[in-house]
């Protein structure tokens, strides 16, 4: 499957965020930003969700990591993509070098990102 790469509003320019399913999306992610093939889709074993961070040429690029979401109760999924949103909007603010952002900056942030991701998700599984 090709990965769909979602809106980078969080800052101009913010980082390349991508939803994956699966490990096969994960993998076909990897591959298109050349990031070699030692990655886990999915870091620990009790984990259900992962965020990834990659820094190439094109900057910052977040793929999150979604398992194990067939039946679960869409609150949730909802509570996974906020938990990787927040590490999303913490890679990103590192990369920039901000290290005391705002409260309200901080907040929309993470808002736009789970937006993105929930949207996806939702577009994805039509939900």
């Amino acid at each position: 499957m090709k990965t769909r790469w979602l809106d980078r509003r969080i800052a101009a320019p913010g980082p390349y965020l991508a939803l994956c399913l699966s490990e096969a999306e994960f993998k076909a992610a990897t591959a298109h930003l050349k990031a070699g093939q030692d990655c886990t889709w999915i870091k620990s074993p009790q984990a259900h969700a992962t965020a990834h961070t990659f820094d190439g040429a094109h900057g910052l690029t977040v793929v999150v990591c979604l398992s194990e979401w067939r039946g679960r109760n869409p609150i949730e999924v909802a509570g996974l993509l906020v938990h990787e949103a927040v590490h999303a909007w913490q890679q990103h603010a590192d990369h920039i070098g901000e290290h005391r952002p705002g409260i309200e900056q901080e907040a929309y942030a993470i808002q736009s990102i789970a937006q993105e991701l929930m949207a996806e998700f939702a577009r994805r599984v039509g939900a």
